[in-house]
């Protein structure tokens, strides 16, 4: 979303910011102005230390209805600064199912009274929706995943311009169809024919970050031989290069005897992420890209039709599409906290 301003209402917003006295509004001031100069959701709620979601809706106010004035949303029922502070804290640690549960809580811990329709108006003026919340591995080391980080930055600063670095990873799509959310119209329900198809592509792949440049190619089981033949594809991609640098996970087939053996052969770096880290890997976007473009709510007709189109995606749409695709597939990554089991 591109908000376009003249001179003139830029200065009168630049104006304003100077003397708003309340905070939400001036954030809205600040989401607007560095949306008509280039910004992106993304980095504007970075900037502001807000959600996406919020940024999002400030702008859309503005666009539609040059809305910079918060509602006052919220229950009547008064909770302290520092009791909201501590129910902010409470709920980003753990997950409830509805706002009648909320209400429990702080009732019995604070003492205050809300109805389900004030809690979920005092939500939404705190910045929290409803939503499904994402899937970590509970084994994963936060620790670990920024000690990586580490070792990645000083990997890209210290190597040499003609050694590339690429983000491994193997994934195995299946022709049964994969039903997700999509817009659909109020009141109807859009029914999909579906299979339960067991067959599947075995692929084994890597991206170059700095080309989007993917190497890639079905193998009837990944192993050792796969690895062999990928180095092989990489070493002809790559045929001036001293080494290459691979980034993997912890797989079997990424640390076995028979992986290095080839990886020394054709001088291949291999650099292993700490375990239960998908989300250190780009490629693993990737995936779902190629999920989004050729295999959502999609039924096939046969086997042969469901492996030809996930292999034209990477050989024919994955090239006219992939340069647009690096504000989702990139190394800022985002490490992972503590899980809650709450």
């Amino acid at each position: 979303m591109i908000i376009e301003l003249s001179n003139t209402e830029k200065e009168q917003l630049e104006i304003q910011h100077k003397t708003e006295r309340d905070r939400r509004v001036a954030d809205r001031i600040k989401a607007v102005l560095l949306n008509t100069e280039g910004w992106s959701q993304k980095q504007i709620a970075q900037a502001l230390r807000i959600r996406y979601e919020t940024v999002q809706d400030h702008l859309n106010d503005y666009k539609k209805l040059k809305k910079l004035k918060p509602e006052n949303g919220g229950s009547k029922s008064q909770l302290s600064f520092e009791q909201t502070e501590e129910l902010i804290q409470h709920l980003e640690t753990n997950t409830y199912l509805n706002a009648g549960f909320i209400c429990a809580y702080v009732d019995q811990n604070f003492g205050v009274k809300f109805t389900v329709s004030g809690m979920t108006k005092w939500l939404l003026h705190n910045n929290f929706s409803y939503k499904k919340p994402k899937g970590t591995p509970a084994k994963a080391d936060p620790e670990k995943q920024k000690e990586f980080i580490v070792q990645y930055q000083k990997l890209l600063n210290e190597t040499p311009e003609d050694e590339p670095i690429e983000f491994a990873d193997a994934v195995h799509p299946t022709m049964a169809t994969k039903v997700t959310q999509g817009w659909i119209r109020k009141g109807t329900n859009k029914p999909i024919a579906t299979t339960a198809s067991k067959t599947r592509v075995n692929l084994l792949g890597s991206i170059n970050l700095e080309t989007m440049n993917v190497t890639i190619a079905p193998h009837e089981t990944i192993d050792g031989k796969a690895m062999r033949k990928h180095f092989k594809s990489l070493r002809k991609k790559y045929p001036k290069a001293l080494k290459i640098h691979l980034i993997t996970d912890r797989g079997s087939y990424n640390v076995s005897a028979e992986t290095k053996k080839a990886a020394h052969e054709f001088g291949i770096i291999l650099h292993p992420l700490p375990p239960y880290s998908p989300n250190l890997n780009p490629i693993e976007r990737l995936w779902k890209v190629m999920n989004e473009q050729v295999r959502n709510n999609r039924v096939f007709k046969n086997a042969q039709e469901f492996r030809k189109v996930i292999l034209e995606f990477f050989t024919h749409t994955w090239p006219k599409i992939a340069l647009s695709m690096t504000d989702r597939i990139n190394d800022n990554f985002q490490t992972l906290k503590k899980v809650s089991s709450g």
